[in-house]
């Protein structure tokens, strides 16, 4: 499970500082505040949902921050929610995302890049997405600083499909 989570973290990295070939990656979707991907090669495709915060805090340290959800058929793995804040969290603190009552803790952390550990937890997750409207991920740097990222969920569930219809 590390070395998937290994390949996923270097895939997103390359995406987000745009190192891909556009002929590699298309985008399928944008609405709202939300976008799907397809990602394709010879021998895989992995499609996603993703967005950017709407509001970070501290104000003064603007970051890198997305939300993903990801499908990879290849490897049979769906509903993969992860996170990142934009810089490598430290291990003493929890990565925590709350919407309205509910709460997701963040089980596996790696450099800028975190997940949950149970898929069943995720779905329960999705399914608060697709009813919320924001939803605000908690994480800490390495010096133990606190920063909170609002997510609106507005066009979630449609990229969500989407991402979903392109990787079945």
């Amino acid at each position: 499970m590390s070395i998937i989570k290994n390949l996923i973290l270097i895939l997103f990295s390359f995406i987000i500082i745009n190192h891909v070939n556009a002929e590699e990656v298309k985008k399928i979707l944008k609405n709202k505040d939300w976008e799907t991907y397809v990602i394709k090669n010879d021998s895989s495709k992995i499609c996603f949902a993703q967005s950017i915060p709407v509001l970070q805090a501290p104000k003064t340290n603007t970051r890198e921050a997305r939300l993903f959800v990801t499908f990879r058929p290849n490897e049979k793995i769906s509903d993969e929610i992860s996170i990142t804040s934009g810089y490598e969290y430290n291990k003493k603190n929890s990565i925590m995302a709350r919407s309205g009552k509910y709460k997701y803790k963040f089980d596996i952390a790696q450099e800028n890049f975190a997940w949950m550990a149970d898929n069943k937890k995720e779905k329960k997750m999705i399914k608060t997405m697709k009813k919320g409207s924001r939803i605000m991920v908690t994480g800490y740097n390495q010096k133990g600083s606190q920063t909170i990222d609002h997510y609106s969920l507005l066009g979630f569930t449609k990229a969500y499909n989407s991402a979903k219809k392109s990787c079945s």
